[in-house]
C-alpha cells in the first residue's frame, strides 16, 4: 500500500494520506496542497503500523 504525503508551497507538511480520494478531499476542503509525494516504503510501514495516517491530520 502506499501512502502520501502533502505539502504546501513553501514545503510544509499538511498531512499524510492513505489514498489519492483522501488528498482531493483535503483540495475540496480548502487544504493548500501544493505537492503530493509518494511515501517511501520504510515512511509508509511506520504509519501502517502505528495507526491510521488520517491521525496525521491534525493542525500543529
Amino acid at each position: 500500500m502506499t501512502f502520501f504525503t502533502c505539502f504546501d508551497d513553501r514545503g510544509g507538511l499538511i498531512a499524510r494520506c492513505q489514498t489519492q480520494a483522501e488528498v482531493e478531499a483535503l483540495r475540496r476542503r480548502g487544504r493548500p496542497i501544493a505537492s503530493v509525494q509518494p511515501m517511501k516504503p520504510q515512511e509508509a510501514v511506520v504509519c501502517g503500523l502505528t495507526s491510521s495516517p488520517a491521525e496525521y491530520d491534525e493542525e500543529l
